[in-house]
C-alpha cells in the first residue's frame, strides 16, 4: 500500500492540493488588506518549480560527485512558497493589490484544487477497490 501512495502522480497531486490550500490563504489575506496603505500583495510560486523538477527536456548532466548539485530539483523537495510583489503599486496609497485580479486568481484556484482533488480521490477509490478485492 505504501507504494500505491508514494508514486509520482500522487506526489504531484498532493503537492498541488497543499498549494492550492495556501494560495487560497495568500488571496483571501490580499483581499483582507485591499484598504490597507502601502500593502504590497503576496503570491504562492509553485507551478514553476514543480515544471522544472517534472522537465524530461532538461539536459541530463553527470554528477561527479555526490556533493555536487543537481540542476533540476527533486519532486520530492518542491513545495510552495509565498512571495511579496513589492516592485508594483496600482494606487496612490502604494497598495497594489487588484480586487479583480484576486477574484481571477480565487477562481483559478477553485478550478486547480478539484482538479487536484479528482486525482487525489480517483487514488483513493482505486486502493479502497483493491483492498474490497473488487466489491463495491
Amino acid at each position: 500500500m505504501a507504494e500505491f501512495l508514494s508514486g509520482r502522480t500522487w506526489l504531484v497531486a498532493t503537492k498541488a492540493l497543499e498549494a492550492a490550500a495556501l494560495r487560497q490563504r495568500v488571496i483571501a489575506h490580499n483581499v483582507a488588506n485591499l484598504n490597507t496603505p502601502y500593502f504590497k500583495k503576496y503570491r504562492v510560486r509553485f507551478e514553476e518549480e514543480l515544471r522544472a523538477a517534472l522537465d524530461e527536456t532538461a539536459l541530463p548532466l553527470y554528477r561527479t560527485h555526490p556533493r555536487h548539485l543537481d540542476p533540476r530539483p527533486a519532486v520530492e523537495t518542491v513545495a510552495p512558497r509565498v512571495v511579496r510583489e513589492s516592485h508594483t503599486s496600482s494606487r496612490p496609497d502604494g497598495n497594489n493589490v487588484d480586487l479583480n485580479e484576486q477574484m481571477v486568481q480565487l477562481a483559478m484556484n477553485g478550478l486547480y484544487y478539484q482538479v487536484a482533488a479528482q486525482a487525489v480521490s480517483g487514488r483513493l477509490a482505486r486502493l479502497r477497490y483493491v483492498i474490497s478485492g473488487g466489491r463495491r
